[in-house]
């Protein structure tokens, strides 16, 4: 009678919590149950295996555009304008390279490359991720130097790697232009065409991007067409959010915890040497963590890692199958203070080879 009531208390305090660990107990492989268990709406799926103290949330739908920040509402014109400078290679000093140069749409916004090249083709040294889920991000870039859209929409136009402009060469130049005036006129009644609005434009065409990854079997079957996934790839969401590990780091809407962590390929002390986050920060425990990305559109996304080192989906999963690399300190490296650690999230998951693929099968859903 006490568990009784116990249950009746839980399930009125949380009806959620209670669908979650009442819902079938499944064989991960068995589908008739795997469907009867995930045909419901996400609050009420199995609970997911995720390490003590992860502030975990449940996956589910895209809004249909990211949030806009009060300082920069969302409006079509700022939308449509920004459409026209993110393909407008004229922000480059060369006039050669667009922003998307690196984030085509035909490859879900990212390039296809190991890593991108930029101003004089020269190569740079980090994949160029997706930009599709960016307006979920409270930082950007690998590193997470930038804390807006906003404050990102120009840093790669000055980065001498990458568009080797200057801000004030980029807001002269528009202005001298036969149509850029007029466009910013629309977008912007009253306001002189500055650096703030040429990121404003920017920010607000990249968070009307969500839309590209509304399209995919996963988002329709979250949005309740559960035959939208096939059972290979239903056997893959339920291995994705219990054996395999992945809700540990991807979450929520859009897929990722937002957080900072070592995958074990910083390279310290070699020719790929990349210290990540530590860059930005100067903190030792930072040394080789990158941004966790989103996983939406993930299959289109490759090359993997914040470096290209993976070329499919298949090195991506046996990485993470083997709780992904751990180097050990060389002589004259004991003791460094800054010699990489790979984070603690990474465990060897044991994945047999079907469900490796029902994994990669699902991820290609996504």
């Amino acid at each position: 009678m006490r568990l009784f009531l116990i249950g009746i208390a839980l399930m009125l305090a949380s009806p959620a919590l209670w669908a979650q660990h009442h819902a079938p107990l499944c064989a991960s492989a068995d589908a008739a149950c795997l469907r009867e268990a995930y045909r419901r709406p996400p609050a009420h799926w199995p609970a997911p295996q995720v390490d003590a103290g992860v502030a975990w949330q449940e996956l589910g739908p895209l809004p249909e555009r990211a949030p806009s920040p009060a300082h920069n509402p969302y409006t079509e014109q700022k939308a449509a304008l920004g459409r026209t400078l993110f393909f407008d290679p004229r922000l480059s000093r060369s006039g050669q390279i667009a922003c998307a140069s690196c984030h085509e749409p035909d490859l879900a916004f990212a390039d296809g490359r190991r890593v991108s090249f930029g101003h004089g083709r020269a190569p740079g040294r980090r994949n160029a991720p997706s930009v599709v889920t960016s307006g979920l991000a409270p930082q950007l870039f690998w590193d997470g130097r930038a804390d807006s859209l906003e404050t990102q929409a120009l840093m790669p136009v000055v980065d001498p790697a990458e568009m080797a402009f200057s801000v004030d060469e980029l807001v002269a130049r528009l202005r001298a232009s036969a149509d850029y005036p007029a466009l910013f006129a629309v977008a912007f009644p009253g306001q002189a065409l500055g650096a703030e609005q040429i990121a404003a434009a920017l920010a607000t065409y990249q968070r009307d991007l969500l839309r590209v990854a509304q399209r995919t079997p996963f988002e329709r079957f979250l949005r309740g067409r559960t035959a939208a996934l096939s059972d290979q790839q239903l056997h893959g969401l339920h291995l994705f959010r219990t054996k395999a590990r992945c809700m540990n780091c991807h979450f929520g809407p859009g897929m990722s915890d937002q957080r900072f962590h070592n995958a074990g390929l910083t390279f310290y002390g070699r020719s790929r040497e990349d210290l990540g986050r530590h860059e930005v920060t100067g903190l030792a425990a930072d040394v080789g963590r990158f941004r966790t990305p989103s996983l939406r559109l993930v299959s289109r996304t490759g090359p993997w890692f914040h470096n290209g080192f993976a070329s499919s989906l298949d090195q991506v999963l046996a990485f993470y199958n083997v709780g992904m690399p751990r180097p050990v300190p060389k002589p004259g490296q004991q003791g460094d203070p800054l010699f990489p650690v790979t984070s603690a999230q990474f465990e060897a998951l044991g994945l047999d080879r079907v469900e490796l693929k029902a994994l990669k099968a699902f991820l290609e859903a996504l």
